[in-house]
């Protein structure tokens, strides 16, 4: 059996009892579309003890005959991706940005590398010395939620066999409508009676608790209220280690909890606005913490995640808070805070030996016009030739020619074709050469990129096109024409600054000249 993508290590990141029947029933369904087994589907569903039911699967599985509009894996990828899974292709080189795409133009040689992990030697953690196991989870619910948010927790599990491994996983989807005021106010009237307030625990698998707010409806990522947390999570280091990477990274952390195992839970503030937002924010915390040596678990992108809570037995381990509010304040202080160590900027450069030798400027691609690495605009109303004019640069630049009697540098060049379709391109370049009269002997100069139907705005092709281009030898980019790609008001100069912005990254990085035309 050959497929795509592995279909039970994308049920990794579906918990079976956040769905409804009909959800579970469709799992089963793909999985035998797909060529599964009955015994793929048994073994995932055993993960909800409250609804599995011995010989149950296999049942169904039979009884599944398929019909004209069949079930199929991308049910199981939906929603994967719904509880924080993500393609390691949606990022690939030779795939185009769509309108729901993010890419952070700036990461562009960035190294985000803050932390020498070859010198950190750790910091340790204390248990409490007062074991207080209510005031535990009162001074978590304190510092993570306000008193009316309705709140996410399981405190009971079972004994999950994976082949030799063995592990203690939740039981249900646990209790998902009372706030956290409701139980720190329960706590305090009954004196610290957990089991009273919460249900009585069981002592060998600890407990979890959902680190964003819930509607009261389910535990899914759309019953989640607010964006505000995400976790980080990661065994592939010691305990004190990671808490010294989570101190010097100053990320913003709410709370941060000791297991009772391999790994602190460090709950970090985003505040995202959105789920969208959350994504975003989200992969580049991760992306900053994997580069410090943190091998973060890719399942806890969920936003609904569970977390272990403290105040609770896992074992002979406590489940502890270790601190509150530490690192930076809020996320966009920390984002500011990682940026300025790695903006990439020059250092302020001294004149003292400004007449001490001659400076040497960038060579000139359009003799007395335009020098490499620089920018050129033609504008222009509608059809006075812009386009035609900028193919004859092509070709000039192309051939080493005179483009309107200024002579070019002869080199490859990349036209970025907005407007036309791809033959049409090719009979205007065709024709063009024609009438020129001149040959065409360095046509294979000339790079088109038909992008008609496939833009995006220009602060996402960019980073596209840099990608793309590194390695060609470029001494000119052609963009044609640019209101195809135009981000922002026209008549804010605030966001034509970030448009032209995109332009300056793509003659720094490819250290090329870049022509565009505009009306």
């Amino acid at each position: 059996m050959e497929n795509k993508l592995d279909l039970i290590e994308l049920l990794e990141f579906i918990d079976p009892a956040a769905l409804d029947y009909q959800e579970w029933v469709n799992v089963g369904m793909a999985l035998k579309h797909e060529g599964y087994t009955a015994n793929d589907w048994e073994e995932w569903s055993q993960k909800d003890s409250s609804r599995y039911h011995d010989g149950e699967c296999e049942e169904k599985w039979n009884s599944f005959q398929g019909t004209g509009s069949p079930v199929t894996g991308a049910t199981i990828t939906q929603l994967a991706k719904e509880n924080g899974w993500r393609s390691q292709w949606e990022d690939a080189d030779d795939s185009f940005l769509d309108w729901n795409d993010s890419f952070i133009a700036t990461d562009v040689n960035k190294g985000y590398k803050l932390i020498n992990t070859d010198w950190v030697m750790g910091q340790d953690i204390h248990e409490p010395k007062f074991w207080n196991p209510s005031q535990q989870i009162i001074d978590y619910l304190e510092a993570v939620f306000n008193p009316g948010d309705i709140i996410g927790y399981v405190n009971d599990g079972y004994l999950h066999t994976n082949g030799e491994v063995e592990k203690w996983i939740p039981k249900s989807t646990g209790v998902y409508t009372k706030t956290a005021g409701d139980i720190i106010q329960g706590l305090r009237n009954t004196n610290g009676d957990i089991g009273a307030v919460m249900g009585d625990p069981n002592i060998n698998t600890g407990a979890w608790i959902r680190f964003n707010p819930l509607d009261g409806e389910g535990v899914k990522n759309t019953n989640v209220t607010e964006f505000k947390y995400a976790l980080v999570e990661s065994d592939n280091m010691s305990i004190e280690q990671q808490n010294e990477i989570i101190r010097e990274l100053e990320l913003p952390v709410v709370a941060l909890t000791y297991s009772g195992s391999k790994s602190l839970h460090a709950i970090v503030k985003v505040d995202a606005v959105n789920y969208p937002q959350y994504q975003e924010r989200v992969d580049y915390l991760y992306k900053i913490v994997e580069k410090n040596g943190l091998k973060v678990d890719k399942q806890n992108k969920n936003p609904s995640r569970l977390s272990r809570l403290p105040g609770f037995m896992r074992g002979d381990k406590k489940q502890f808070l270790i601190d509150t509010n530490i690192g930076k304040s809020s996320w966009e202080e920390w984002e500011e805070y990682i940026e300025d160590m790695n903006d990439n900027l020059p250092d302020p450069e001294n004149l003292s030996d400004l007449f001490d030798k001659p400076i040497e400027l960038a060579p000139e691609l359009i003799k007395g016009m335009l020098r490499q690495g620089h920018k050129m605009l033609i504008a222009g109303p509608s059809k006075a030739g812009k386009s035609f004019s900028l193919i004859q640069l092509a070709i000039a630049i192309a051939e080493g020619r005179k483009w309107f009697g200024f002579d070019c540098v002869k080199g490859k060049v990349l036209y970025v074709n907005l407007e036309l379709d791809a033959n049409s391109a090719k009979m205007r370049f065709a024709e063009i050469y024609n009438k020129l009269g001149q040959g065409h002997a360095n046509v294979h100069n000339i790079d088109v990129w038909n992008l008609r139907g496939k833009t995006s705005p220009m602060d996402k092709l960019a980073p596209k096109l840099i990608r793309r281009s590194q390695k060609e030898g470029y001494i000119a980019v052609i963009i044609d024409p640019i209101y195809k790609v135009l981000t922002g008001d026209e008549n804010s100069a605030h966001e034509m600054a970030n448009f032209t912005n995109q332009f300056d990254k793509i003659a720094t990085e490819l250290n090329c000249s870049v022509i565009y035309c505009h009306h």
